[in-house]
């Protein structure tokens, strides 16, 4: 597996990705019915970076990268990160995320905070745990989830220096 930089003309791979994820409507806060042009916007216009992570030329994953909050907070970013649901189970996220922090290092970002983590995404929240991200805060019954309703969500945080 090689993680890069995406470009532009990626997108046609990111798509489906994309799409699949967020119409679930189970873990990420983008409505179901997001378009391919609005998800353009937000996957690749609106972050600093976007990656991809492919394997023999075919995008499996994809993520972001972008700061948290201008000004006096510029120094955490955010990520958000999608593999296709083939290519699950095969470390990807990991990949991805221990490279998304070199990335926040190289960038100038000195810590990550994920603001939305949905409670019920039990695999992302032992990912994050064991790749020593904390959870700061809880926000009760933030998400609405289309089977479990009223959820939480989980504000996790890691400083990145040492």
């Amino acid at each position: 597996m090689h993680i890069r930089e995406a470009k532009e003309t990626d997108f046609d791979a990111i798509w489906p990705i994309f799409h699949e994820v967020v119409s679930t409507g189970d873990t990420y806060t983008y409505p179901q019915e997001t378009t391919r042009e609005e998800a353009f916007d937000i996957w690749i216009k609106a972050p600093r970076k976007t990656f991809v992570a492919e394997e023999k030329g075919r995008i499996l994953g994809t993520y972001y990268i972008k700061t948290n909050q201008p000004g006096r907070a510029s120094h955490v970013c955010n990520c958000g990160y999608m593999v296709s649901s083939s290519a699950r189970g095969r470390g990807l996220a990991t990949a991805m995320c221990e490279h998304s922090q070199k990335v926040a290092l190289e960038l100038g970002y000195k810590a990550m905070q994920f603001n939305f983590v949905i409670s019920s995404n039990e695999g992302a929240i032992r990912l994050w745990t064991k790749l020593g991200f904390e959870t700061v805060g809880r926000l009760p019954k933030a998400f609405n989830h289309p089977d479990k309703g009223y959820i939480d969500a989980l504000v996790m945080y890691k400083w990145l220096l040492p």
